[in-house]
């Protein structure tokens, strides 16, 4: 008899949920397995997953019906939403109101909900150090997710807030990685001046979630906040410098000149990076890096991540 508990998993085949997925896949002689909740069952890595031995399920969390259905059995929900698929704060709000009542509803016995800074309790609405954006809000895609906090607090279901850091993964699919510029020569560039940047590999936040959920008493109605390690952008450039063997320069560019790039949500990531450069001390005050190497001594530095992912960069 199969007495594992179910962590249902909600965008397994995303970066954070797949490294979750496999870090429980990976841990035989662990006490869990993987319900993994994707919109497409026939997709690589659902396919992928299914091999390891996980369940694939379809799920929508614009549907708390379904979500409800999917939930019921499952002593754990690990809870992330899509901002980038749809760029709609609205659209973010609901869907994490739709899996922290069907989590309820559900009887799931601990919830770790992946989020982020309400940026309007550092900068108002009014505070011009920024554009306000979609009427309502300094960095959307931060904001709905701290905004949506109150929906897990209220709910009555068992909670974590997990609160995660820049994830190296952006430099391939984001296409943040080093780009020639006019002058021929390498850089990445942000809007950061010398200000530091808590980051973390995709596959690491997978790990220390899962961690959390092995630990659940001593986490239920905490907020966690993780990183590997805090760098600034020139650290980062000689990093890949290194490992590379090219020379990539560091571009410090104004928050208002990234937030004229012509990329669908430059905007939001210009207040982004601004607001970690502004409030510094308190973005990697709270991403604890030995707290977060505690939970995953498998934790990777960047330099380790970037000769591991190297192949996937044209740099």
């Amino acid at each position: 008899m199969d007495d594992k508990k179910i962590i249902a998993v909600v965008g397994a085949t995303g970066a954070q949920g797949n490294g979750l997925a496999h870090a429980i896949l990976n841990d035989p002689e662990g006490n869990f397995k993987v319900r993994a909740l994707t919109r497409d069952s026939n997709s690589k890595n659902a396919l992928a997953l299914k091999k390891l031995g996980a369940k694939v399920v379809e799920a929508d969390v614009g549907s708390k019906e379904k979500l409800v259905n999917v939930f019921k059995g499952a002593y754990g929900a690990y809870c992330v939403t899509f901002f980038w698929e749809h760029f709609s704060p609205e659209s973010e709000k609901q869907h994490a109101k739709n899996m922290a009542e069907a989590a309820k509803e559900a009887g799931v016995h601990h919830v770790i909900w992946s989020t982020l800074e309400d940026t309007r309790k550092w900068i108002s609405l009014d505070d011009d150090r920024m554009p306000t954006l979609m009427d309502d809000y300094k960095v959307p895609h931060f904001d709905a997710k701290g905004e949506a906090n109150a929906y897990f607090e209220e709910s009555g279901v068992p909670y974590t807030l997990l609160l995660t850091s820049f994830y190296w993964d952006n430099f391939i699919n984001f296409g943040m990685g080093p780009q020639k510029g006019e002058d021929g020569e390498l850089a990445i560039t942000f809007p950061l001046k010398d200000k530091k940047l808590p980051g973390i590999a995709a596959e690491d936040i997978g790990k220390t979630a899962y961690a959390i959920f092995k630990n659940s008493e001593e986490f239920i109605g905490k907020t966690v906040g993780i990183a590997s390690e805090h760098l600034t952008g020139q650290q980062m450039a000689d990093i890949f410098s290194e490992v590379y063997g090219k020379k990539v320069k560091y571009n410090a560019v104004e928050p208002k000149i990234y937030r004229s790039f012509d990329f669908p949500g430059a905007d939001d990531l210009g207040n982004m990076f601004q607001f970690k450069a502004d409030f510094e001390d308190y973005f990697c005050g709270i991403r604890d890096i030995e707290r977060t190497k505690a939970l995953n001594p498998e934790l990777q530095t960047f330099k380790e991540w970037l000769q591991i992912n190297k192949s996937k960069m044209e740099v």
